[in-house]
């Protein structure tokens, strides 16, 4: 690998962070820092943990140079979304405190529901993933392709105008989302969220981590950043990521639990909905760099990367995360009991799991067009519209309507393409990596 010019964006990324960083370490620590209103430390902890979150995803993109190519997306999508983790962890652990206090899942200092703040986090980035970031990556992908066609560039099998191709060595991903959206169907039907939901879950990401460690290592196409980490000499390479990984995982420790409080906070002062914002605003925290790394490999006609790494990044938080939030919650409280599902959580839940149903309905030929990505974002624009313009019981009403719209279209969809289900199923679950390999390799040669 030819060696690189040091990026200067990754000092910029830890200059970004260093701010929330030491206000949050000054905190915890006693240190002299300013008193800043609500809004303002929101936004300086909201950078930070943006700034992290670039760090962390050059790092594991370096990393691919070390494992397998599968495996590699999906711990560049587990720690991508570690942001992610950290808000939720936050709300799932003072739901846990004062649960352990009275007996129940009450509003804390604010009027907020950390319960339900928790659950919001996770189902709206689930949503802004699938909803927002597939379709973005089909439309630049398209535009790439187009681009390339009128400059008589070269083509790429994966990206075309109109499509993006996955390769049948992604099955993996399609399956075991399919796997854990099937089991997720049923929570909107509990009470709780309980220990036995995450033994499950976890164990469908720990099957899924498996699965994709039998792939065979391939030299990934770096870029940026972390084609300079993945250009050192092996033992300053890994020395450079896993420094990467420590300093980011300092800075979303020093100010995830800041950016969470400021954040509700904040609503509390501008009379702003709470829920509203921390299931749609906190996420594009978490999931901005990611969607940033994933339409860059998309413009550079590496369309199955790009949505690869949104799938992965879907299962992750759809399994591990999920199945975490009741953990943390019981380590907590010091209970077995689950976490409190309230009626609007269960609503939420619901239309999460059919949009993530259709979303798998949709990939289970290896394809998705830009028709698909229109439905996904469009179905996602009605709901996100609605709950932040319509009264809880029209809202409830909406979320209704368009998870039957997901699954009747979720159905359709699996009818037409029967016979890909069994084979991508097939391919995800037992066929070996080799096969699939080169029958991508004489697919892309025709």
């Amino acid at each position: 690998m030819n060696q690189q010019r040091f990026p200067l964006q990754l000092p910029a990324a830890v200059l970004f962070a260093l701010p929330g960083t030491y206000l949050g370490g000054a905190e915890y620590l006693g240190l002299p820092h300013p008193e800043l209103p609500s809004a303002l430390a929101a936004l300086v902890f909201g950078i930070a943990i943006v700034g992290a979150a670039f760090v962390l995803a050059w790092a594991a993109e370096a990393a691919q140079v070390d494992v397998s190519a599968g495996l590699a997306l999906a711990v560049l999508a587990l720690l991508a979304v570690l942001p992610e983790y950290a808000v939720d962890f936050v709300f799932s652990f003072q739901a846990g405190q004062i649960y352990a206090e009275a007996g129940e899942c009450l509003p804390g200092p604010g009027g907020a529901n950390p319960c339900a703040l928790a659950l919001a986090n996770m189902t709206g980035a689930n949503r802004v993933l699938v909803g927002v970031g597939w379709p973005l990556v089909v439309a630049i992908a398209s535009i790439a392709a187009y681009r390339a066609r009128r400059s008589g560039e070269g083509g790429s099998p994966s990206a075309k105008v109109g499509c993006v191709q996955m390769p049948r060595v992604m099955s993996t991903e399609i399956v075991y989302l399919g796997i854990a959206t099937l089991y997720s169907l049923t929570l909107p039907l509990r009470s709780t969220l309980t220990l036995i939901d995450a033994a499950v879950l976890v164990s469908i990401f720990a099957l899924y981590a498996w699965r994709l460690s039998k792939a065979p290592a391939q030299e990934p196409d770096l870029m940026g950043a972390s084609a300079w980490v993945g250009s050192r000499p092996a033992p300053q390479r890994r020395a450079t990521y896993i420094s990467m990984f420590v300093v980011a995982a300092l800075v979303i420790l020093a100010t995830a639990e800041h950016f969470a409080e400021n954040l509700v906070q904040t609503g509390t002062e501008f009379g702003v909905d709470q829920f509203i914002l921390v299931q749609w605003v906190a996420p594009l925290a978490s999931e901005a760099p990611e969607l940033i790394v994933a339409c860059l490999y998309a413009w550079r006609l590496k369309a199955s990367d790009a949505l690869g790494t949104l799938l992965s990044s879907k299962v992750n938080q759809w399994t591990l995360l999920v199945g975490t939030i009741p953990l943390v919650f019981a380590l907590s409280a010091g209970t077995t009991d689950g976490l409190p599902l309230d009626a609007q959580q269960r609503f939420e839940l619901l239309i999460t799991a059919s949009q993530s149903l259709f979303a798998v309905s949709l990939l289970i030929n290896l394809g998705l067009t830009l028709r698909s990505a229109v439905a996904l974002f469009a179905l996602f624009a009605v709901q996100f519209v609605s709950s932040i313009t319509m009264p809880a019981e029209i809202d409830r009403i909406v979320i209704i309507v368009i998870s039957v719209v997901y699954g009747v279209l979720a159905i359709a969809m699996l009818i037409r393409y029967r016979r890909d289900v069994l084979r991508t199923t097939r391919d995800g679950l037992i066929t070996p990596f080799d096969k699939l390999e080169s029958a991508d390799e004489a697919a892309a040669s025709r």
